[in-house]
């Protein structure tokens, strides 16, 4: 696969570094916002001050709101939030050359609803073009930092799958292959549901222990889920299940997980959200993940606490509390 062009949707703290990590040797790289006020003002600036503060973007990132200046790329990314995926992904599709473009997905969410995960909505969308996703523990904030970062995409296209490696892979983002897309998929997107529990266990200020037991016992519950939503388990123990757990759960970069220290120490997710600029994925996810749980009929009793916490307004120690008092019974992964 030759890739001149590459599209980026999404101009936010991972679209932002990854139009910079992808074009530091000088690649040509279109940076979408669908804010034209701040699409201008990155482009003259260089900067994405809203979210990537400091971080001085290449000449050779375009940074533009017309979607149509991103229909000739070779590769287009998706790095909007899971919610409007599907609305600029339809917006995109009159553009699009018939089935020419790999599309590559880095949103980590699930469709309310439909259950559907990003690369099923690019799928039903644009069904002749070749689909990847990209997830792992790669927080954007130690990206641009250009620390060493490892990332796992996934296609169905072992050959694709190569291409993308070669193409978008560095000495600092190191990327692994695998062909198992849902695995990889959900375990980014469920991860971020256990991340607002473990930060409302920072928030309580209840210590290691508590918190150790928690990402255990939230690693059973993602690969209980997720392997009955059509995932491998053993992907689950990987770069896009565990690794990713690890990192967005402890991380003070992590957005998730500063959702759930916030609501532990007496904030309501209104307060919480009117003062973020970025999107924190685990809110929107929990409840998709509560709907698939009780559509197949999985016990997922630390994602119904967090739907609790943020859907019914339920206190944190209350939410605490009703885990602890669950029957006691042998341990399960």
């Amino acid at each position: 696969m030759k890739i001149d062009k590459t599209a980026i949707l999404g101009a936010g703290s991972w679209g932002t570094a990854l139009a910079w990590l992808w074009a530091k040797d000088g690649r040509q790289i279109s940076l979408w916002s669908n804010n034209p006020a701040r699409a201008e003002r990155i482009q003259k600036t260089r900067e994405n001050s809203d979210y990537m503060p400091g971080l001085r973007l290449p000449e050779s990132v375009r940074v533009t709101s017309e979607l149509r200046d991103c229909a000739d790329a070779d590769l287009i990314v998706f790095v909007t939030p899971s919610t409007v995926l599907r609305t600029i992904a339809m917006r995109l599709q009159g553009a699009l050359s018939e089935g020419r473009a790999a599309l590559l997905s880095c949103t980590k969410g699930i469709e309310h609803g439909t259950g559907m995960r990003m690369s099923e909505i690019l799928g039903e969308i644009f069904p002749e073009h070749t689909l990847a996703v990209l997830s792992g523990p790669n927080l954007a904030a130690e990206v641009m930092r250009n620390m060493p970062t490892a990332t796992v995409i996934a296609c169905r296209d072992p050959e694709c799958a190569a291409d993308l490696q070669g193409f978008l892979g560095s000495s600092r983002f190191r990327v692994y292959t695998s062909d198992d897309v849902t695995s990889v998929e959900l375990g980014g997107a469920l991860k971020n549901v256990f991340a607002v529990a473990a930060g409302a266990s920072d928030g309580l200020g209840l210590g290691d222990n508590t918190k150790a037991a928690l990402l255990t016992r939230s690693l059973a519950e993602l690969v209980r889920l997720g392997s009955a939503m059509g995932g491998n388990f053993r992907t689950f123990y990987g770069l896009s299940g565990v690794g990713d757990l690890i990192a967005t759960c402890f991380s003070r970069h992590s957005r998730n997980r500063r959702v759930g220290e916030h609501l532990g120490r007496g904030q309501t997710l209104q307060q919480i959200t009117s003062a973020m600029r970025m999107v924190a994925e685990g809110i929107p996810t929990a409840k998709s993940a509560y709907e698939c749980a009780r559509k197949i009929n999985i016990d997922t009793p630390i994602t119904d606490e967090v739907y609790a916490l943020l859907y019914e307004g339920k206190p944190p120690v209350q939410a605490m509390q009703d885990l602890l008092e669950r029957d006691q019974k042998a341990e399960q992964i």
